[in-house]
């Protein structure tokens, strides 16, 4: 199929840029010809940047500025506006914009993930990992090239960069070859299971015991996955399943200026929870400096957010305090 002209990929990222309503709207007064046009390209289009999405509304609206940050494209989108402008009458250009698609060299590619694709031509020669590439949409490509081993990105950019014509029946050879070694993928349907969530979510509910001892044992082969997994089983709004004993613990082990940052982002019913079990000058002084610290980017409040959470893992591992929710808090006799 021959390249989209620039008008037609220009009105595609219009529409893409504008709101499902009005989008169908403006398709539904195109004629069928460039209805059929324009969406085929909607369907072909993955992803595409902030600067050319800003290029194209600039020739349209250069006196109304916007925030512009890339939208995505793909046949659900194309179809969703189609729908919406023909109604009943779809089904036919539908048709034209599906059989365009699937005809694009690597068409089948559109519905693979970029890890099951890497995981199949990771050991192709270099030159077949370029021509692969050259078909697919830009984002995938990137996502391919970061899967890589650093010596074979090389030498894959290098033939990309290259490349000028490739005979279409190498083309189709190596088309062909992929999509029969990748049938068995693309006819499955996966459901996400196990992993490392999961692993959290079982250790959560165990007694802290054998926790522990799974946990010391596992990070003895891989301390970064303990790692990982012990994140997961406590999250920072967590904090608030811990008793007051155990919060004026933590209190002494975390700056205040961390607390500002952190409870940015925090529940309200967390906030009480931290302020209550400071005296009234320091949470006057906390509240102060949180109003203070006006707005924060989400990043930062998090990574401190991190930051606490990693003490709250330190002070239990050393048995200064408990995370085990299930747990009473335990009772003292005088």
């Amino acid at each position: 199929m021959t390249p989209s002209s620039p008008n037609v990929r220009k009105a595609a990222i219009l529409l893409m840029s504008l709101p499902e309503e009005q989008a169908t709207q403006i398709i539904s007064r195109l004629e069928p010809k460039q209805l059929e046009a324009v969406s085929i390209e909607i369907a072909r289009t993955a992803a595409f940047s902030g600067e050319e999405q800003e290029s194209v509304i600039q020739e349209f609206a250069r006196s109304n500025p916007v925030a512009l940050t890339g939208r995505t494209g793909g046949l659900d989108v194309a179809r969703a506006l189609v729908e919406g402008a023909l109604g009943k009458n779809a089904t036919a250009t539908l048709e034209s914009v599906r059989q365009s698609i699937e005809a694009l060299p690597f068409g089948f590619l559109q519905k693979v993930d970029s890890q099951n694709l890497l995981t199949f031509i990771i050991d192709e020669h270099p030159q077949t990992i370029a021509l692969i590439l050259c078909h697919v949409p830009p984002a995938q490509a990137a996502d391919i090239i970061s899967g890589l081993p650093p010596e074979r990105q090389l030498s894959v950019i290098r033939r990309v960069a290259t490349m000028s014509q490739t005979s279409p029946d190498i083309i189709k050879e190596v088309e062909d070859g992929l999509e029969h070694r990748m049938a068995s993928v693309m006819s499955q349907q996966f459901e996400t299971s196990g992993g490392v969530s999961s692993v959290a979510e079982i250790l959560n509910v165990t007694d802290r015991a054998t926790e522990r001892s799974l946990l010391e044992n596992l990070a003895q082969e891989d301390p970064e996955l303990v790692d990982e997994i012990r994140r997961l089983m406590f999250v920072f709004e967590d904090t608030n399943k811990l008793g007051d004993r155990d919060i004026q613990t933590l209190l002494k082990n975390v700056e205040n200026s961390q607390w500002a940052m952190a409870l940015k982002g925090a529940s309200e019913e967390l906030k009480d929870k931290i302020l209550q079990n400071m005296s009234k000058r320091a949470a006057d002084l906390l509240r102060e400096e949180i109003e203070y610290l006006g707005p924060v980017r989400l990043s930062n409040v998090e990574q401190v957010q991190q930051q606490i959470v990693d003490v709250i893992r330190r002070l239990e591992d050393a048995g200064e305090i408990t995370t085990h929710a299930d747990e009473e808090e335990e009772q003292f006799v005088q």
